[in-house]
């Protein structure tokens, strides 16, 4: 059956997700397709998810937290979270089932795994940067990749101790006043405000001998933070678009069942950059 997939949110033009998405599933041969959907508000997708054509949905800001209302039942993670970024839609006899669940959190999860895999090291001390929504999932995934000591910054004090009583029962969370006074260096970093709010010179202190960045943000690919990092030589970075591309393996594995041909998906990209730098070169298509 003909199916219908998006991404929901605001101010989402630049997405790549449709690119990441439609070439795994004309790599299977699937009869579905992937649209940017946006709107102000979640209830301007209303009617997509009514229709018997719904396939899921990623879900970007600011949705992640209203569009919980299309929801017949959330995962124990998303719950946490508290944040969806993805819809699952099941069905049992005539009966539809909507699950919302989050790909941001296992997304980095894997990441700072195989680095941690990699260096045969064990990630003992991180920073996430940021205290919204992306920071949640940031937060998490360095909980469940091992990391004991986690330390979170943000320009409100207010809120990030709010994400730390948030999560007070299931890990501890410090939460420090500036990046200027972390009582340890971090040796894995995830960065989750947008680049733009952001200058390399404020993150210069952050890095000891070796570790891991990560941006959240890719728009621009190359962040103020990443750039930070790589003047470090024990430091690898990963790029939003490298983020992106982890949580969409895993909403296409819960969509489909089927195991993400990751390369083509990620050549997909690649694809798409190289359009889009000869059109700004050239002015045509």
């Amino acid at each position: 059956m003909a199916k219908n997939f998006h991404i929901f949110g605001k101010g989402i033009s630049f997405s790549v997700s449709h690119t990441i998405h439609n070439a795994g599933f004309q790599h299977y041969g699937l009869p579905f397709i992937y649209t940017i959907h946006e709107s102000d508000s979640i209830d301007g997708a209303a009617a997509l998810v009514a229709s018997d054509h719904f396939g899921g949905a990623s879900v970007t800001m600011p949705h992640k937290l209203q569009v919980h209302k299309f929801c017949n039942e959330q995962t124990e993670t998303a719950r946490l979270i508290g944040a969806i970024n993805t819809l699952i839609v099941k069905e049992n006899g005539n009966k539809r089932i909507i699950t919302g669940d989050n790909t941001d959190w296992s997304g980095l999860c894997s990441i700072v795994t195989a680095y941690s895999t990699k260096r045969q090291h064990q990630l003992n001390t991180g920073l996430v940067i940021g205290a919204g929504g992306a920071s949640r999932a940031a937060l998490y995934a360095l909980h469940k990749s091992g990391v004991k000591r986690i330390y979170l910054v943000n320009r409100t004090l207010a809120t990030a101790e709010k994400v730390k009583d948030d999560f007070k029962s299931v890990f501890k969370i410090k939460v420090v006043p500036s990046l200027q006074d972390l009582p340890k260096k971090p040796e894995v970093i995830i960065g989750t405000v947008p680049a733009e709010t952001t200058t390399e010179p404020q993150f210069s202190s952050l890095f000891g001998d070796r570790g891991l960045c990560v941006d959240m943000s890719y728009k621009p690919r190359q962040t103020p933070l990443l750039t930070a990092a790589q003047q470090n030589q024990g430091w690898d970075t990963v790029t939003g678009v490298e983020v992106l591309l982890a949580q969409a393996f895993d909403q296409f594995l819960l969509w489909t069942g089927l195991e993400p041909p990751r390369e083509i998906m990620a050549e997909a990209i690649v694809a798409l950059d190289n359009q889009r730098s000869t059109v700004a070169k050239t002015g045509m298509l």
